[in-house]
């Protein structure tokens, strides 16, 4: 669908209202998504890295379904790429905005866990960027080869962190041992006692999460009409519009999360959510390819394999950042924050000289 024929302030005015959309129905999608984790008591696995990751970036499969009915794939591809660079980015803004001079970010995680969870990242990028290089002949049932190597390269990574947060030597038991005596019991009593608040709350819980899920959805298909018209009207790419100011709207969702998990001082999961959401992102690429029926990976332009490479090299840092756990700050974030920043900018820059 084509809206380009809207005025230029209509399009900025729908663009504006569907990004506070997305930042409002984001954050109650994600508190009542951990209420719905506590009450069927799932895995933190599947909840953290499989349905939180889905939730936070339903914007992002908006976009995607979207773009891909109407057979516009330079926004989908471009949003998805772009998107995780970006998204990446977002930890930077946590560590600056959610902790300020107290301390790096990185050097507050105590896990290996989220090492981990950049090289799923950067795995499936890998294939993204091999899946480009194959013919658009090879596929197969509306499915294409690479797609699926995706889907499974992720879903074994899920397997295998979920294995490293329990089963591996180097797993720390401390948190456990140090409560204090009889809180495991007074927490089971609290929610003993609350057992009956919890069932009455539980299907206003569903019904929020279902009706803020919906209301995502539709304002990501309403930023995805908005910024496809606004980049004709400037004459800005669709793929570095996408890439950009789009992917930065639909990060929204991930920085509420992040800024609550540093509330409550869960430094992990703010930045296991977001390299868990990136590790999702080219699943999409799987459902952009079956909605058309035409291999979507190898129809990527040079600046979507560029913002790929963006993606791996920004993945890398936090990689090596939480691994080293450096105290130094600039500018009040970490180190590797700052090195984040600084390589996204020169990155985004080298887009616009990209022919």
């Amino acid at each position: 669908m084509d809206i380009s024929f809207l005025p230029f302030p209509l399009l900025l005015a729908v663009f504006a209202a569907a990004g506070i959309t997305i930042w409002f129905a984001g954050i109650q999608v994600s508190k009542t998504t951990d209420l719905l984790l506590k009450h069927f008591k799932l895995g933190e696995a599947l909840g953290g890295m499989i349905l939180l990751a889905i939730v936070t970036n339903l914007p992002e499969v908006a976009i995607v379904v979207s773009s891909a009915l109407t057979n516009n794939i330079g926004i989908a591809v471009g949003n998805i790429l772009g998107g995780i660079a970006i998204q990446t980015v977002v930890i930077a803004v946590l560590d600056f905005w959610g902790l300020g001079k107290k301390v790096a970010l990185t050097n507050s995680v105590n896990s290996l866990v989220p090492v981990l969870e950049g090289i799923l990242v950067i795995a499936v990028l890998s294939m993204a960027v091999m899946g480009h290089e194959l013919p658009d002949s090879f596929i197969f049932l509306r499915i294409s080869p690479a797609d699926v190597f995706i889907l499974a390269f992720w879903i074994i990574g899920i397997y295998l962190i979920n294995k490293a947060k329990t089963d591996l030597p180097w797993t720390s038991k401390a948190r456990s041992s140090t409560l204090p005596p009889g809180k495991d019991e007074k927490s089971n009593g609290n929610r003993n006692g609350n057992q009956s608040n919890d069932k009455k709350n539980i299907k206003k819980n569903i019904i929020i999460f279902l009706a803020c899920a919906m209301v995502t959805l539709v304002a990501g298909f309403a930023a995805e009409l908005s910024s496809d018209a606004i980049a004709k009207h400037i004459g800005m790419q669709g793929v570095i519009f996408g890439a950009t100011i789009l992917a930065a709207i639909t990060s929204l969702p991930e920085i509420s999360t992040g800024l609550a998990a540093l509330k409550i001082q869960d430094y992990e999961m703010a930045i296991s959510d977001i390299l868990g959401g990136n590790a999702f992102l080219p699943v999409l690429f799987f459902v952009a390819t079956l909605i058309t029926g035409k291999a979507v990976l190898p129809k990527a332009q040079k600046t979507d394999v560029y913002l790929t490479a963006l993606a791996m090299l920004l993945t890398t840092v936090y990689v090596c950042g939480i691994v080293f756990r450096s105290k130094k700050q600039i500018f009040k974030m970490g180190m590797d924050s700052f090195i984040v920043i600084l390589l996204y900018v020169i990155g985004i820059l080298g887009l616009f000289i990209i022919k």
